[in-house]
């Protein structure tokens, strides 16, 4: 097995970083992030950054980088308060890559790629037509995190749409059935396979299949 020490790591290429601490976490999970800004310009960026952070409110966050350079999603979350998040298909995944592309503010990634914007409900902030699971958010807050200057983005969720065949009759979402992507470091894109679920651990109980039991 390598071993390299943090030493070894400060002393890498950048890139070779990146790619090795960005990949060696695991699996990530793949979203669009869809915003417009105040004249009506549209945008959409692929994050690999999305995380739950509570249920009871409905939140979830994500880690912008620093805004040393212009951020036109953090800019459009702070000018207009909402955005909305998309899980990536199978057959979505070149375009949604395409996204990570620096285009200037007045172009939209819409118009450079096959994505194409689908509004809901008299929401703001666009959703990507064709995405299996999509939720629109308000900005709550956020979190400089000092020890490298990226910035904790809190939403909370205003609105959660997705296919009805996905949702078991406890809410469980299975994740494998809307062929949602995942992506390892910043430019792989995996497929996963459901392998079991389980009931809630209790001690000295024998953990049990909620799948196969059913």
């Amino acid at each position: 097995m390598n071993h390299f020490s943090s030493n070894d790591l400060d002393k890498m290429p950048s890139r070779y970083r990146a790619n090795l601490i960005n990949s060696c976490t695991g699996y990530k999970p793949c979203n669009l992030l869809a915003t417009k800004n105040q004249n009506g310009n549209t945008n959409v960026a692929i994050f690999n950054s999305v995380i739950h952070i509570g249920s009871n409110p409905a939140m979830l966050g994500f880690i912008l980088r620093p805004t040393t350079v212009p951020r036109n999603t953090y800019k459009n979350i702070k000018d207009t308060g909402v955005f909305t998040v998309n899980q990536v298909p199978k057959h979505m995944i070149k375009d949604a890559h395409h996204t990570a592309a620096k285009y200037d503010e007045d172009i939209s990634e819409f118009d450079h790629t096959n994505l194409e914007e689908k509004y809901r409900d008299e929401f703001y902030a666009p959703y990507v037509k064709g995405s299996p699971i999509q939720l629109g958010c308000s900005y709550i807050n956020e979190y400089l995190i000092k020890e490298n200057d990226t910035i904790l983005i809190i939403g909370k969720i205003e609105h959660l749409y997705l296919d009805k065949e996905i949702i078991h009759n406890d809410g469980w979402v299975q994740l494998d059935k809307s062929e949602t992507v995942s992506c390892i470091g910043l430019d792989g894109y995996a497929l996963p396979t459901l392998l079991d679920r389980f009931e809630y651990a209790k001690p000295n109980n024998e953990t049990k299949s909620l799948l196969k039991n059913s």
